[in-house]
């Protein structure tokens, strides 16, 4: 008999384009076998070309989708995206830790592509002493690695390197945990990532593809490492191939996003790039 697929669950945002935030990572989840859970953490008026407001729900309201769901199904992995305030992330942390949640892929969202801040300052705190203790994984940018070093976002391979190092200290030491520093704020032809769990620093990189369509491509890494972990788990180096996957589909994503038409400024990624059909022309 063949296994069901794992369960993953996003708690995030909800980006009503769809190219961001829960609505996003349920696409990537599907498209990448896992089956997709979702729980509302803020709500946003957005399109691609900016964020307009942001309304956060109460915070016993966010445990509360929390508990039902985790008393209920049993799941394999969680990606964290927009979490907004210093009480959701509390919030966030502590049920993960009642629940002892597996595989948690957390993406520090703190800027919209738009420019429009996600994350309140007073937030980022809170994340680093409650939510990072609790990751499996975090996947920061450049300038978000900046805010959680409190330095300037690094400006070549060789601080990222540095940068990754400190970003693994943050986390804890005693078990294995995971950095995926992501370069494409870099300049150049060729975008490099970082992959480094203390131990292993693993280059991995990827040529630019020239598109304005690329809303969302950080919600879509995470979630599909987060739909990919369960899935390589006890082959050989589970946790770098699951992050090659991820990180394959979404350059094909990327590469196949000018087919969409969604939306004037920066348009979504095309998660469904190898299921949908090719459009005649």
């Amino acid at each position: 008999m063949t296994r069901p697929p794992p369960n993953v669950v996003s708690i995030a945002g909800v980006d009503p384009s769809g190219g961001a935030g829960v609505l996003a990572d349920i696409k990537t989840f599907s498209a990448l076998g896992a089956y997709g859970c979702g729980i509302v953490a803020a709500l946003t008026a957005q399109n691609t070309q900016a964020v307009t407001g942001v309304h956060t729900p109460p915070v016993a309201f966010l445990r509360l989708q929390i508990d039902t769901l985790f008393a209920d199904v049993k799941l394999a992995a969680v990606k964290l995206g927009m979490l907004g305030t210093t009480e959701v992330v509390a919030a966030v942390a502590d049920r993960l830790a009642h629940f002892d949640a597996p595989f948690v892929v957390c993406d520090p969202v703190m800027v919209a592509k738009s420019g429009d801040h996600l994350l309140a300052k007073n937030a980022v705190a809170m994340l680093i002493e409650a939510l990072l203790p609790q990751s499996f994984m975090i996947t920061p940018n450049l300038p978000e690695a900046g805010v959680l070093l409190e330095q300037r976002a690094p400006e070549s391979v060789k601080e990222m390197y540095r940068a990754a190092e400190r970003l693994r200290d943050m986390l804890p030491l005693s078990s294995e945990r995971w950095v995926l520093l992501k370069g494409g704020h870099l300049p150049g032809a060729e975008v490099v990532d970082l992959l480094f769990d203390g131990d292993r620093m693993i280059e991995l990189p990827s040529p630019r593809l020239e598109t304005k369509n690329t809303h969302g491509t950080g919600c879509t890494l995470s979630s599909a490492i987060a739909a990919l972990l369960p899935q390589h788990a006890g082959s050989l180096r589970p946790v770098e191939a699951a992050v090659r996957d991820a990180r394959h589909y979404l350059l094909r994503a990327i590469a196949s996003a000018n087919a969409l038409a969604v939306g004037r400024g920066h348009g979504p990624v095309h998660h469904f790039h190898a299921v949908w059909p090719r459009q005649q022309a």
